[in-house]
């Protein structure tokens, strides 16, 4: 698949290593982390959320190790997609392609969600619904520019969501030990909410069990930086650089930020109502901290919105390459964006406006189980094609040294990622809180594959036929 060149078809390369960077690190860092985790605390207690999101951290760097010999060998905007294509079979590619686009047009909606509420705290009058409309436009706008338009406002989106992390970090540290007090004269918490309200697992080492859908939707987006390479200038330079200090900086971020809620918050007085990191800010007393807080969330939710927005266009229009979607998503504007690929996810998107209205915290807890359900599929396609890339590769003759960046422990990474989370698909079926994930994913997976050999292949081995005649 082309991609260096500037056709009606084609993207252009005009990412630089920063923006790829910041395109991942900003991808995770959203509403999982902002808003679920009160969910994953309220469900798993102090220690169990703490585990949760190591375990969740581990899976994640077991991916991104497969995803970056992958991505580096081939980098395309396809992706993964390409890849369980060319490694796994055409109609498993065909049904991951349109799996990760309809994990990231649902997750692009539930940011304009949560950005409305997010709003609320400073509009409580205007209904939520409204401002999905507004920041659904302007995430439009600013995907329908340039890639490069793109990439930038994401490099500063993300910019402020490490220094708000960073600061919530420090800040919230030196409350915990009494360096800074905190308003109306309260005790320094320490750590006692980990070992009072039931201790470390209140509800049991197997509650963590019932939160990994969630946490696996808060580490989605690290996988960004596969879709961005066929659009970065030096994909063989900043890709392995951008995967190495994604990993680490993300786990830290996201294990430093969870320890210091539970600091603050009993996990039975955490949930979906309030981020916990206003609530951190508001104990603090610092002046107009928890409105500074709430504006970082809005950025942070809207960056991944924009992320998720870009990576959903990315895919529908390499899919359309590859004729496995209608073939009028591969046009590309003026601007170099598959404006038509564009304007089909952000439609999708904008169903986020029934979960202001209808049941919104059941709704948003049914949209977050099946995206992270799809998340942990697309992960797993990925593993199982580097495990079968490698071995081609080999069997073809390529050299180990030639692989600019080579996955370690080479079968175990991608044999233990796989293995992981199959067996947290498995484990789904058992937890009655997360079985909707698996109910809406399978369907749509068996839609997929059975659409793919009905009328993809019949089409494609047409096309075959009518190239031999000509």
């Amino acid at each position: 698949m082309k991609q260096t060149n500037n056709t009606n078809t084609e993207l252009k390369r005009s990412m630089k290593g920063r923006h790829l960077f910041m395109i991942a690190l900003g991808g995770v860092i959203g509403t999982g982390l902002f808003n679920g985790s009160g969910l994953i605390i309220s469900k798993a207690g102090a220690g169990g959320s703490i585990l949760a999101f190591l375990a969740g951290g581990f899976l994640m760097y077991l991916v991104m190790l497969c995803l970056g010999e992958l991505a580096v060998a081939m980098p395309v905007s396809g992706s993964f997609q390409v890849y369980a294509g060319k490694f796994i079979s055409p109609s498993t590619g065909f049904t991951i392609g349109w799996l990760y686009w309809l994990s990231w047009a649902n997750t692009a909606g539930l940011e304009y969600t949560t950005a409305g509420i997010t709003m609320q705290r400073w509009f409580p009058d205007v209904p939520v619904w409204v401002w999905c409309i507004v920041f659904g436009a302007v995430i439009f706008m600013l995907n329908a520019s340039s890639a490069r338009s793109y990439a930038e406002t994401e490099f500063w989106f993300s910019s402020i969501k490490v220094t708000a992390i960073l600061a919530f970090i420090v800040l919230g540290g030196a409350a915990v030990f009494g360096i800074i007090p905190l308003k109306g004269h309260e005790a320094a918490p320490f750590f006692t909410n980990f070992t009072s309200h039931g201790g470390l697992f209140p509800n049991g080492i197997a509650a963590i069990l019932l939160t990994m859908v969630t946490v696996n939707y808060s580490f989605q987006g690290t996988e960004l930086v596969g879709i961005a390479s066929g659009e970065s200038e030096d994909p063989g330079k900043t890709l392995p650089r951008s995967i190495r200090n994604i990993i680490w900086r993300t786990i830290i971020f996201f294990v430093l930020a969870i320890a210091i809620i539970n600091a603050f918050i009993p996990w039975d007085k955490a949930g979906l109502s309030e981020s916990p990191f206003v609530t951190v800010f508001d104990k603090i007393g610092i002046p107009f901290a928890a409105d500074i807080m709430n504006f970082v969330i809005l950025t942070a939710v809207l960056s991944v919105a924009n992320s998720g927005t870009y990576a959903a266009s990315r895919m529908a229009w390499s899919l359309s390459t590859e004729g496995l979607a209608p073939s009028f998503l591969k046009k590309i504007s003026k601007r170099g964006i598959p404006l038509r690929a564009l304007i089909m996810t952000v439609s999708v998107s904008a169903l986020s406006l029934l979960t202001s209205v209808f049941a919104a915290e059941t709704v948003y807890v049914w949209l977050v189980s099946i995206s992270g359900v799809i998340t942990i599929f697309v992960w797993m396609s990925i593993c199982l094609s580097q495990l079968l890339f490698r071995k081609k590769y080999i069997n073809d003759g390529g050299k180990l040294e030639d692989l600019k960046f080579r996955t370690p422990l080479y079968p175990i990474v991608p044999i233990l990622g796989f293995g992981l989370y199959g067996i947290i698909v498995v484990s789904l079926l058992f937890i009655p809180e997360q079985r909707l994930g698996i109910y809406c994913s399978i369907p749509f997976i068996i839609f997929c594959y059975g659409y793919y050999h009905l009328f993809i292949k019949k089409k494609q081995k047409l096309n075959v036929r009518k190239k031999k005649a000509s």
